[in-house]
């Protein structure tokens, strides 16, 4: 039984449960594509979407590789990453990625693009967007912080030697 299995990874290149989620993201894709293909303004969401996913890929993904590697080399020159225990620079990572998403998600917030129709919609104010992403990005790195905390000083007791 196992002879098979073999011979599918290795002509596939990974494991049968692999192949059934990709097909399955290739039939929600499909599904989406086709409820979008009729809707009036289907040109300028498929305009959209392929000139974020160029800016991402020549724009963010080369900003935040340099950022990286920046990070990576920050740290390993102070000694801050230690040789076993948890990662600081994972518990960097996290809370930026998150803040990076939100504020990507609620840019047009930020800059109060749509203002008439935002107050139009909800009767509010986009004046808040920063002052809340901003929070919640500060709130982000704390809990990290205190995670990584909590999970050096769990380490530090249940290593030989410790109190």
């Amino acid at each position: 039984m196992a002879e098979p299995r073999a011979r599918f990874r290795t002509a596939y290149g990974a494991g049968a449960r692999h192949l059934l989620l990709l097909a399955g993201c290739f039939a929600v894709t499909g599904w989406v594509v086709l409820r979008v293909a009729g809707e009036p303004g289907s040109v300028t969401l498929l305009l959209w979407f392929v000139g974020a996913a160029v800016a991402h890929d020549l724009v963010l993904f080369p900003v935040y590789a340099l950022a990286d590697r920046g990070l990576r080399r920050a740290l390993r020159n102070r000694s801050a990453v230690p040789a076993s225990g948890p990662s600081l620079l994972n518990h960097l990572r996290v809370p930026a990625l998150a803040a990076g998403l939100l504020f990507l998600v609620y840019l047009p917030g930020i800059l109060r693009q749509g203002r008439e129709t935002y107050a139009a919609a909800t009767g509010q104010d986009q004046q808040p967007f920063l002052v809340r992403w901003l929070l919640l990005s500060a709130a982000l790195f704390l809990a990290s912080g205190i995670l990584y905390a909590l999970r050096r000083r769990a380490r530090s007791l249940a290593a030989p030697g410790g109190r």
